[in-house]
């Protein structure tokens, strides 16, 4: 857990985002020495003074955006009136409440106030304090990025191409090692570009999330649309982004006419209820040591492990886990929609889920419901499918404790051939 500034900055992650703006900034000032010099034109000299401009911006906001930090909700923290604490999610961790839009980030060990993502190149959160640094890191890059990548671009073509060189023309001359560096420049000033979000809606990235899966949990219902609490209008949108942590604390939010200051919370409650009712029990049966390439014990899962950077879940023969994720976006009793020609269900039938706000396609082997929504060619129904983990080499659950009260077990991802379904369990095989 990174809890100071300097433990924070000596980490990989800040390391290559200093790397990669230097790499960027060399590669600009090697190019614009020979293609487009400062000293030999009025807008050569615009042109470099404005890079360099940027290139400093961007690595003080990065700066400022990891020693800031994201600033935490304080420990036990509560609701001032605590008959609203039946609105907030407990923190079993922190002992004590989520405020609204905060929640609880596993690796640095805190409730984050207004918490956007983990961001690893940072290796802090993205949060209420640093978030207008985080987003002014971001403007600065992708215009210094745009600007890298249009003259970078236009340098390596004049290199590569090869002209009839005129006077008048700059004459732009690599050798192989400034030619990798140079593409590997543009692949990442290109990259940024595409990596930049819009702040106009005053989300954060994990409301975007929490609202795409009420848009889909409120249609299946037929319910309408949720209506996100904290979009203000544009201009007090980037004024609360910008200015959040000189006029809010962080722990309470205004929000817009005809909405309470708890219903995003209350929505996401309704969702993990839902997301705990889907779940299902799993026992280990070997054990995992919770390595991330368990090559020798399951080499086809070591094959396929999960590209995140969440932990793995030493597990022990016996121990009981709650599963609510596999490495492919399919959940138990996911509800799913399902066209077959004139109201027949094909045997292997493709459905679409959309339970939770997305679309991906899957083949329906087993169903326990049907139910016709309207008579037609096509008709629509929708469809239960029990879904046991199978094929799938890595799940992710929660190890269930032995003492039980409110305490949360740890969490992790973990091997499927590691564990069978607890209802299942000492079933005899069909021979």
């Amino acid at each position: 857990m990174a809890s100071t500034p300097l433990r924070r900055l000596f980490h990989w992650g800040p390391i290559a985002v200093i790397g990669i703006i230097s790499l960027i900034t060399w590669a600009m000032i090697h190019h614009c020495g020979m293609y487009w010099p400062p000293h030999a034109s009025v807008s050569g000299a615009v042109n470099s003074a404005l890079f360099l401009a940027l290139a400093a911006a961007t690595l003080y906001f990065f700066l400022q955006s990891l020693l800031e930090g994201p600033g935490f909700v304080p420990l036990g923290w509560k609701p001032e009136n605590e008959e609203e604490a039946v609105y907030l999610q407990y923190c079993t961790v922190c002992n004590g409440y989520k405020a609204p839009r905060s929640h609880h980030c596993k690796t640095c060990g805190h409730c984050v106030m207004k918490m956007d993502h983990h961001c690893p190149w940072i290796n802090c959160c993205v949060g209420h304090r640093n978030h207008a640094y985080f987003n002014l890191f971001l403007v600065a890059g992708v215009i210094g990025c745009g600007q890298a990548s249009a003259v970078l671009i236009c340098s390596m073509y004049h290199a590569i191409s090869r002209p009839p060189y005129t006077r008048g023309t700059p004459f732009v001359h690599v050798t192989l090692t400034t030619l990798l560096l140079s593409l590997l420049a543009i692949g990442m000033a290109v990259g940024v570009l595409l990596a930049m979000r819009g702040i106009l809606r005053n989300r954060t990235t994990i409301e975007d999330w929490i609202m795409e899966k009420a848009n889909g949990r409120r249609e299946e219902r037929g319910l309408p649309p949720f209506t996100f609490p904290y979009d203000l209008g544009r201009k007090r949108n980037l004024a609360s982004v910008f200015l959040g942590d000189k006029e809010y604390d962080g722990l309470s939010w205004p929000v817009r006419d005809g909405c309470g200051k708890y219903d995003l919370t209350i929505e996401q409650k309704a969702q993990k209820a839902e997301k705990l009712q889907r779940s299902r029990l799993f026992t280990c049966t070997s054990d995992y040591s919770g390595r991330w390439f368990p090559v020798l014990t399951w080499w086809r899962a070591a094959l396929a492990a999960p590209c995140q950077a969440e932990p793995r879940l030493p597990l022990h023969p016996g121990d009981t886990v709650r599963v609510t994720r596999q490495r492919r976006p399919l959940v138990p009793g996911l509800d799913v929609v399902a066209r077959g020609a004139g109201g027949a269900l094909p045997g292997r039938a493709t459905v679409t889920a959309v339970c939770r706000g997305y679309s991906q396609g899957h083949t329906a082997k087993k169903v326990h419901q049907t139910t016709e929504l309207c008579p037609s060619t096509f008709t629509d129904m929708i469809i239960r499918g029990q879904w046991d983990g199978k094929g799938r080499h890595w799940l992710f659950g929660e190890k269930l404790l032995l003492s039980g009260g409110d305490a949360r077990g740890p969490r992790g991802w973990f091997p499927r051939a590691a564990v069978v379904p607890t209802d299942e369990l000492g079933k005899r095989k069909p021979d």
